[in-house]
C-alpha cells in the first residue's frame, strides 16, 4: 500500500526564499507563489494563501527567517531591535490559532540569544519545526487510527490534512493511517462553507493519494448520521484550551453537537503546540471575524441581493463535553478535562 508520507507539499524553503501553494486556487489551479520580504507572508498568512493552524505556524518561522535576512544585512548593530516589528506584523495576520504566537515566540527566544548572522540558526529552528509537525503528524495519525475499529465510516470538516501542516495531516492523518490498515469502508467531507475548504481541498487532498471521498452539503450531516453512514466525526483544531475546548473551522460545534444526538464519537486531531494553557476555556478564545463579502459572493459573483448583512465568525468553540479523544503527539486525552490537559502538557 501507498505510503504518505508527504506527498502534497504546501510549504518549500528552496534557494533562501519561502514558496506556497496557494490554496485560494485550488483545486483548478496548483500554483505556488514566492515570497522575499516579511511583509508578503503576512499578507499569505491573512489572505488564506496557506491556512490552516500548523501550517500558519510554520509559515511565520519561516517568515521570521526572512525578517532576519534583511534586518542583519541593513544593520548588523540594531536587527534584533528592528526585527520586533517584523514579529509583530506576523502575529497580528491571524488572531485564533495559536500555532501563530507559538511559533513566533519560539524564533524570538532564539533571536535573543543569538550573537552575529542570525540566518543560519533561525533557519534550522524553522526547518526542525516544519519537520518536527510531520514527524507528530506521522505519530497523531497512527495513535487515532488505533480508536477505529474496521469497517467504519469517518466523516471530517474543513481542511486538517497536509494542506493545513507541514505535511500529511491532522485529522487527515489519522485517516490515512486508518486506510492504510484497511479499516475505513467510508470517508467523507462535507463542503465547509463559505470557502469550501472541504469541497476544494480535502476532496482534492484525499484523491491525491487515492483514498475515495464522497462529498456532502453541511445541511446533509444529520441525514448521514442517521442512515449510519459514519462512526466517528474527525476534525483538527486551531486552539484547544486548558479545560479541553476547542475551537476550530466554523460548523465544527454542529457538527459535534448533530454526533452527539447520533451517537457518533468525536475526536479531535492536534499537536500539542495548538494547546493554549493561558485560555482557561474556550470563552477565553478569540473569535475570528472576517470580510462579508465571502458569504456575500462567491468567486466574485453576487449570492445575495445589495444591502443583505452578513454575519462571519470563521471559527466556533466546541465543549469538551462533546469530544470523545483528543489525540495529541504526546498522547491520547478520553473526555477531555482540565487535570488531564494539564497531566498531558507537563509529559
Amino acid at each position: 500500500m501507498q505510503d504518505f508520507l508527504n506527498t502534497i507539499k504546501p510549504i518549500i524553503w528552496r534557494d533562501g526564499r519561502l514558496e506556497l501553494l496557494d490554496q485560494r486556487l485550488l483545486p483548478a489551479t496548483t500554483k505556488y507563489i514566492m515570497l522575499t520580504n516579511v511583509e508578503s507572508v503576512a499578507d499569505a498568512i491573512r489572505d488564506m494563501v496557506v491556512r490552516g493552524a500548523p501550517a500558519i505556524g510554520i509559515t511565520a518561522a519561516y517568515g521570521v527567517v526572512i525578517a532576519a535576512q534583511h534586518r542583519y544585512s541593513v544593520s548588523v548593530s540594531s536587527w534584533k531591535e528592528k526585527i520586533v516589528q517584523d514579529l509583530e506584523l506576523l502575529t497580528a495576520a491571524r488572531p485564533t490559532a495559536v500555532n501563530l504566537f507559538w511559533a513566533i515566540n519560539k524564533m524570538h527566544q532564539l533571536i535573543d540569544e543569538i550573537k552575529g548572522d542570525p540566518v543560519e540558526l533561525l533557519l534550522a529552528a524553522a526547518i526542525q519545526i516544519h519537520q518536527d509537525d510531520i514527524r507528530d503528524n506521522r505519530i497523531m495519525g497512527d495513535l487515532g487510527a488505533s480508536f477505529i475499529k474496521a469497517g467504519s465510516g469517518v466523516l471530517t470538516h474543513c481542511n486538517a490534512g497536509a494542506l493545513a501542516t507541514g505535511g500529511y495531516g491532522t485529522a487527515l492523518g489519522v485517516i490515512r493511517s486508518a486506510w492504510q490498515q484497511d479499516k475505513l469502508n467510508n470517508v467523507y467531507a462535507d463542503e465547509t462553507r463559505p470557502w469550501m475548504q472541504g469541497a476544494r481541498l480535502t476532496a482534492w487532498e484525499l484523491l491525491q493519494d487515492n483514498i475515495p471521498v464522497t462529498l456532502l452539503a453541511e445541511g446533509a450531516v444529520s441525514a448521514l448520521m442517521t442512515a449510519g453512514g459514519v462512526q466517528w466525526f474527525v476534525v483538527g483544531s486551531d486552539r484547544i484550551a486548558a479545560n479541553g475546548d476547542v475551537a476550530n473551522k466554523i460548523g465544527t460545534l454542529a457538527g459535534a453537537v448533530q454526533a452527539k444526538y447520533h451517537g457518533i464519537r468525536v475526536m479531535v486531531v492536534a499537536p500539542t503546540s495548538t494547546i493554549d494553557m493561558a485560555a482557561a476555556d474556550g470563552g477565553k478564545i478569540p473569535i475570528e471575524h472576517r470580510s462579508s463579502d465571502e458569504l456575500l459572493q462567491l468567486s466574485g459573483q453576487k449570492m445575495a441581493a445589495d444591502g443583505v448583512k452578513a454575519w462571519n465568525p470563521v471559527f466556533d468553540v466546541t465543549p469538551a463535553a462533546l469530544i470523545d479523544v483528543i489525540v495529541t503527539e504526546k498522547g491520547v486525552i478520553e473526555a477531555p478535562n482540565t487535570a488531564k490537559i494539564a497531566s498531558l502538557m507537563d509529559n
